[in-house]
């Protein structure tokens, strides 16, 4: 069927009039936005706009994205932050009241069927295989995580996918666009970043109208804003260590105090083994909220065929995510499956019991899920011809444990099949308040021939990706870090201090030369520069023509002589899961595809 044009048009004129008489078209930074979804019975409309007026009233992803990058430093969230932090209920409180300007209520969350998860190490992991065994059962599965590797679409998956950029779109405006409008009848205020992202996925979740949502708690618990979830299904807790110290307390038991802040009254929890102080702390915890809580088994103690599990997620480490992973979806399925056998513990339960055992031999799909899992950036090998990347997002000192042993392992593994002699390259950025000194110590018995410094900054141009612009540190200051690094790496491997050349900033762009400080330690100013250096263009897809080459000094390059001569080469990404994901963003282009 044809479709008549002047009354396309003169149709629209006519329903642009209504629409902004109803007040359902806005304008928004300079854009006009619409607030279609909301209009009942314009079905059609939605569809002629689609084809005839995108450039008009469809934004593109990007400005979607740099949009949502200025909530990073809204000068109203800096001042949240700083009136919340005498007093952190006030955050949660806060948040209730951004989500109902975004048009939600708190009570919609309890539809969602929620699991809730957060730890120090390895709750994104666990995440990734609780979602996996339950999508391997045919739920529709809801997940949201932090931080981002790529783009911020990866944050909110749908099935195991992140959001399409059309969704994105779409559901970011509608959020955005209901926050903006009341934003001067409350002060000014707009949600921080993080904030944001999480009523994002919210809002996402209930319109696609998933059958349950997986959510990884930001930073803590008890007053992280995904604590505004009321009902969760289930909860979980991975391992405990020290991050976040200014946020959450200098101990690990102030820290357990803050993580056992998502339990709730009747719901079951589950934590993985924990050292004695956190675990009495949780267990403190759980009796004060009323909620049952057990400790997970062993991988090794589950009964299961005479084959051992296998799991998708590298390193000994991911076998107790593996273990929370299982018990939280059973957890949930029984909930789910058998209601009438299901039954709401009482409100006063004993803090800690015996963990349930799980039979694995007849339920082929809890194998299927942790064998089936990805979770990239998280003990992720890479091999691209002689040059094979080990990446893991390692930030804390018992991540980074975990990440020496995993690659202690597995890079001696693909040594053994090189036939020639290997070079080792580190390359290693920390942010925040981390402990740098501290990982880098750990790494110091890796034995690597080169030790590459650079700051998460995925190229050292203007138009670099909006996903990964960060803009509440300076790029002075992130370089700084680097330097600060290079200088703990030599003095942790007994090296002098030796004068070096200047890292100079211009105003318009990063510096095109690497710091030299000795022969096996370089300060790059961003992540392609780095990884063109050390694999000496003996990676097809660094070396793609439409790389842009980062110039570095005849001296620089002379330094190289190892990585060009040797059989293979072998780079261990660690320190952050930004470095990471720039490094991701180089080597597969269609990864947020």
């Amino acid at each position: 069927m044809q479709i008549n044009e002047p009354f396309c048009s003169f149709a629209i004129y006519l329903v642009i009039i209504y629409l902004q008489i109803s007040k359902l078209v806005f304008t928004c930074k300079g854009h006009i936005l619409l607030k279609l979804p909301t209009v009942a019975g314009l079905d059609w409309f939605w569809e002629i706009l689609k084809t005839t007026c995108t450039l008009v009233f469809f934004l593109p992803l990007q400005d979607a994205v740099c949009t949502l990058n200025t909530l990073q430093t809204n000068a109203c969230a800096l001042e949240q932050v700083r009136r919340e932090r005498g007093h952190p209920q006030l955050q949660l409180q806060a948040m209730r009241g951004f989500l109902e300007r975004a048009g939600l209520v708190v009570e919609e969350l309890d539809h969602l069927n929620i699991i809730h998860v957060t730890g120090t190490k390895g709750k994104g992991s666990t995440c990734a295989f609780t979602e996996h065994i339950l999508r391997s059962y045919g739920f529709r599965t809801g997940f949201y995580s932090s931080p981002h590797l790529v783009e911020v679409r990866e944050r909110i998956r749908i099935n195991g996918k992140p959001i399409g950029k059309e969704l994105f779109t779409k559901y970011f405006w509608q959020v955005y666009g209901r926050l903006y409008e009341t934003k001067d009848t409350h002060g000014g205020s707009m949600p921080a970043y993080f904030r944001f992202l999480t009523i994002l996925a919210f809002h996402v979740f209930l319109q696609e109208k998933v059958d349950l949502a997986v959510i990884e708690v930001g930073i803590g618990g008890a007053y992280d804003c995904t604590n505004i979830i009321r009902r969760p299904w289930v909860c979980g807790i991975a391992s405990l260590g020290i991050d976040h110290t200014s946020i959450l307390g200098d101990t690990i038991e102030k820290i357990a105090w803050q993580k056992g802040g998502i339990f709730k009254p009747g719901v079951p929890a589950f934590t993985v083994k924990q050292p004695d102080g956190p675990m009495m702390v949780l267990k403190e915890r759980a009796k004060e909220i009323g909620c049952p809580l057990w400790v997970c088994p062993e991988l090794e103690e589950y009964p299961a065929d005479s084959e051992p599990l296998r799991l998708g997620l590298a390193g000994h480490h991911q076998r107790s995510n593996a273990s929370l992973a299982l018990q939280l979806s059973h957890s949930w399925l029984q909930r789910r499956c058998l209601p009438g056998r299901w039954e709401k513990p009482p409100a006063q339960l004993p803090a800690y019991t015996y963990p349930i055992i799980l039979d694995l031999t007849s339920l082929s799909s809890w194998a299927v899920g942790l064998e089936d899992t990805e979770w990239p950036g998280r003990t992720q090998t890479l091999k691209h011809g002689p040059v094979t990347y080990f990446l893991d997002g390692a930030h804390t000192t018992r991540s980074m444990l975990a990440c020496v042993s995993w690659f202690s392992k597995v890079a001696s593994q693909h040594e053994r099949t090189t036939g020639g002699p290997v070079v080792r390259v580190l390359l290693f950025n920390a942010t925040g308040e981390r402990d740098s000194a501290a990982m880098l110590k750990l790494l110091v018995p890796c034995h690597f021939d080169f030790a590459v410094f650079c700051p998460n900054i995925t190229e050292a141009i203007a138009s670099c990706n909006a996903d990964q612009q960060n803009f509440n540190v300076s790029v002075e200051n992130m370089l700084t870090r680097c330097l600060d690094n290079q200088r703990s790496w030599r003095l942790l491997n007994g090296q002098e201090e030796k004068p070096g050349a200047q890292l100079l900033i211009s105003r318009d762009a990063l510096p095109l030369v690497a710091a030299e400080r000795c022969s096996k330690t370089l300060v790059f100013p961003c992540i392609l520069s780095a990884l063109q250096w050390l694999s000496q263009g003996r990676d097809s897809v660094l070396a793609h023509p439409d790389k842009r080459v980062i110039p570095v000094k005849p001296s620089v390059t002379a330094k190289a002589a190892p990585l060009r001569d040797a059989a293979g080469i072998h780079v261990l990404v660690a320190g952050s899961l930004h470095l990471v994901g720039g490094v991701l963003k180089h080597l597969d282009p269609s990864f947020a595809s």
